[in-house]
């Protein structure tokens, strides 16, 4: 439940807080006859998303065997790719995503295109929601059920929605700065949890040698299919008897990501942090 909530209340907001930065310059500069197109935008977004997200579960409802195995391995592989990419992409790129966004309005506003309009919206949320609908995928194959799992991700949207709704409205003084490092790093946790358990499904396919197939097993004590050991299974990656390859990946992933982004930059975009993503919909609609 944890790690579906965490996911969609991540995408979600992140979704939330960039259309409403539109939404913000739009009513800042009198254009407010641009929330048609940008509303429009983004309700095709959420389509397409929804639309990709039932053909990944249709795909993998049609493949068994060695093909599921396969298949659930790359997903989990490319799930892990993509979602490392975003948290370093959120990070470097905090102090700069609103004055490029002003720059895109302001270009579609000048040539009078209100299609231009809802392809930025379309744009944004369509990235999120098909990052969404592929980490969502992943997350069920280590969830804890499908209930909770499918609550989990109906309470991030809802929550994703009201924070940026308040945060628009200028009543909400939630940090971003540190909720965007906060839930990077628990994310970071959980990619390393989805890129064990991928290396695990190309191990039952075959693919990838496991060297030692079991370093150790705590299944006795804590097991895996139980409540607890489905919920560290969830959020950790936890498996009561990993192969070598798992427990060396894990933990190589795990120390490289998190040092990476704790490293300091010399970047402009570093030395503010996310600061400028504070408040930014409260500012504009302070002008």
């Amino acid at each position: 439940m944890l790690g579906s909530l965490l996911i969609t209340l991540r995408e979600g907001l992140e979704a939330a807080l960039i259309i409403g930065i539109i939404m913000a310059y739009l009513a800042r500069t009198g254009n407010r006859q641009g929330f048609k197109p940008v509303w429009m935008g983004t309700i095709s977004a959420i389509v397409v998303s929804l639309v990709a997200g039932a053909v990944i579960y249709v795909v993998a409802g049609e493949l068994s065997g060695r093909a599921e195995q396969v298949f659930e391995g790359l997903v989990m592989f490319t799930a892990v790719g993509v979602l490392t990419w975003m948290i370093f992409w959120m990070r470097r790129q905090a102090g700069d995503i609103k004055a490029h966004l002003h720059a895109q309005l302001q270009s579609a506003l000048g040539g009078g295109s209100a299609f231009g309009l809802a392809v930025i919206a379309f744009v944004v949320v369509v990235r999120e929601g098909i990052e969404m609908a592929l980490f969502l995928f992943a997350a069920t194959r280590v969830a804890e059920s499908f209930a909770l799992f499918a609550t989990g991700a109906l309470l991030g949207l809802a929550m994703a929605a009201v924070i940026g709704y308040t945060i628009y409205k200028g009543t909400s003084r939630l940090n971003l700065a540190v909720f965007f490092k906060v839930t990077s790093v628990v994310l970071i946790v959980f990619a390393a949890g989805l890129l064990a358990h991928g290396i695990h499904e190309f191990h039952e396919a075959g693919l990838i040698p496991p060297v030692i197939e079991h370093v150790w097993d705590t299944n006795s004590f804590l097991p895996e299919k139980e409540t607890l050991g489905r919920f560290l299974t969830a959020i950790f990656g936890y498996n009561g008897n990993p192969s070598l390859v798992e427990v060396v990946a894990y933990g190589t992933f795990l120390g490289a990501v998190l040092l990476a982004y704790f490293r300091p930059s010399g970047g402009k975009s570093q030395r503010n942090g996310n600061k400028p993503m504070r408040t930014p919909m409260v500012t504009e609609r302070g002008n």
